[in-house]
């Protein structure tokens, strides 16, 4: 098993014009994959991102946290798009290049003259892929589109938290994250056509109900309204969280043996011969009643303890765990899944980023660049497209780059 394994991308060259999460976070799959991602940003402000995060120290270095987060093995070009010769650079780019990946509002690069169309005309084979909030047309396809707007459109936040505190925001850009991993799915399937050249068009809004394929089955099929459930499995129980001694587990016996051998390990046989919970129906209706049965015991000891105890004996179980806590925990600590860049541009420190959640091979797909700072390989990439010394600094000099 070699590196080439987890480099299926390798010889795609994939131009990302995208800014802040959702296309930055398509071409950061990209090119963990393999794939060449060259990172076009405005001149002298670049990716929104760079300026958003936790640091308040790196975002006015232009490093924000938000930007670290999607762009390690990127190279960054500056480009202004509105004038002449970052236009004609633009063009010159993508006749070298398979994808292109762009987050604006629809009709924006159109209006800029560099929409599909006059692109396609530079790179027949070329794979346009726009996300936007809504998609390029319908009555909201002008619409500014933020991740908690895309949630709270889709219905994820009707259903998300219980019936007291919903509707909640999923506690983390869920509608940025679906729609880029919807976008680097349908851009690695156009690479695989047998004729290449395509406009692929994702909207974060279907991409979202594309996933909630339950929620949506069960109205649709069966006429029910979705509703929030808290931490409760409503297709059966006892299956939710549960309070421990020190911490919450998930518990998901959703099987009558595993029901079974649930309560014969916490003692509680009793509830095997009560009426109210003999079928799951019955234990969906009285639910309630039962988690505050079964907690009666597993309030008496750690949540680690009863996950390693319910595992073993065949049902599904796990604490519920802070971020720090399962990073550092040896089933993802071991398993490649961290990057460490000591020599990241413009920072100070070493930092820490995650890789894409799947191996090839027994080999988890990686970078091996840091994040680039805005502009880095500006004149390198120029060069390579037959860009003279003296252009290049004349272009600097227009601020076309």
């Amino acid at each position: 098993m070699g590196t080439e394994a987890a480099a299926p991308l390798a010889g795609v060259r994939v131009l990302d014009l995208t800014n802040v999460l959702a296309g930055p976070f398509a071409c950061h799959q990209l090119a963990h994959l393999g794939a060449e991602v060259i990172k076009v940003e405005a001149v002298g402000r670049g990716d929104l991102a760079r300026n958003l995060g936790a640091d308040a120290d790196l975002s006015a270095k232009g490093m924000g946290i938000s930007f670290l987060a999607q762009n390690a093995g990127k190279k960054s070009l500056t480009l202004n798009l509105k004038a002449p010769g970052g236009k004609e650079a633009l063009k010159r780019l993508v006749a070298t290049s398979d994808v292109l990946v762009e987050n604006f509002r629809p009709g924006v690069m159109d209006r800029l003259g560099l929409g599909h169309g006059t692109l396609r005309a530079e790179n027949p084979r070329l794979i346009y892929c726009a996300i936007s909030g809504f998609g390029q047309d319908g009555p909201w396809a002008d619409r500014p589109a933020y991740d908690q707007i895309v949630q709270g459109a889709s219905g994820v936040m009707s259903i998300t938290g219980d019936p007291d505190s919903a509707p909640l925001r999923v506690g983390y850009p869920l509608a940025d994250t679906v729609g880029g991993l919807t976008a680097a799915m349908a851009v690695c399937a156009a690479l695989n056509a047998p004729e290449r050249g395509a406009f692929i068009d994702v909207s974060m809004l279907e991409a979202v109900l594309a996933t909630m394929g339950w929620v949506v089955s069960n109205h649709l099929i069966g006429g029910v309204s979705p509703r929030p459930e808290g931490n409760e499995n409503p297709t059966s129980a006892p299956s939710g969280t549960f309070q421990c001694a020190d911490a919450p587990v998930n518990i998901a016996a959703n099987k009558d043996e595993q029901w079974e051998a649930l309560v014969r390990h916490l003692g509680r046989e009793d509830l095997l011969a009560v009426p109210d919970y003999a079928t799951r129906e019955d234990r969906k209706r009285n639910r309630f009643r039962l988690r505050a049965e079964l907690e009666t015991v597993l309030t008496t000891r750690p949540a680690q303890d009863w996950a390693r105890e319910l595992n073993a004996i065949g049902v599904p179980a796990g604490a519920v765990m802070s971020v720090p806590e399962i990073l550092s925990h040896p089933q993802v600590a071991g398993r490649d899944f961290l990057a460490r860049f000591a020599d990241a541009p413009g920072l100070d420190r070493p930092i820490e980023l995650v890789r894409i959640g799947a191996m090839i091979d027994g080999v988890r797909p990686s970078v091996t660049t840091a994040p680039p700072s805005l502009g880095a390989d500006s004149r390198d990439v120029l060069s390579e497209l037959g860009y003279s010394d003296t252009e290049i600094e004349t272009m600097r000099a227009e601020g076309v780059i």
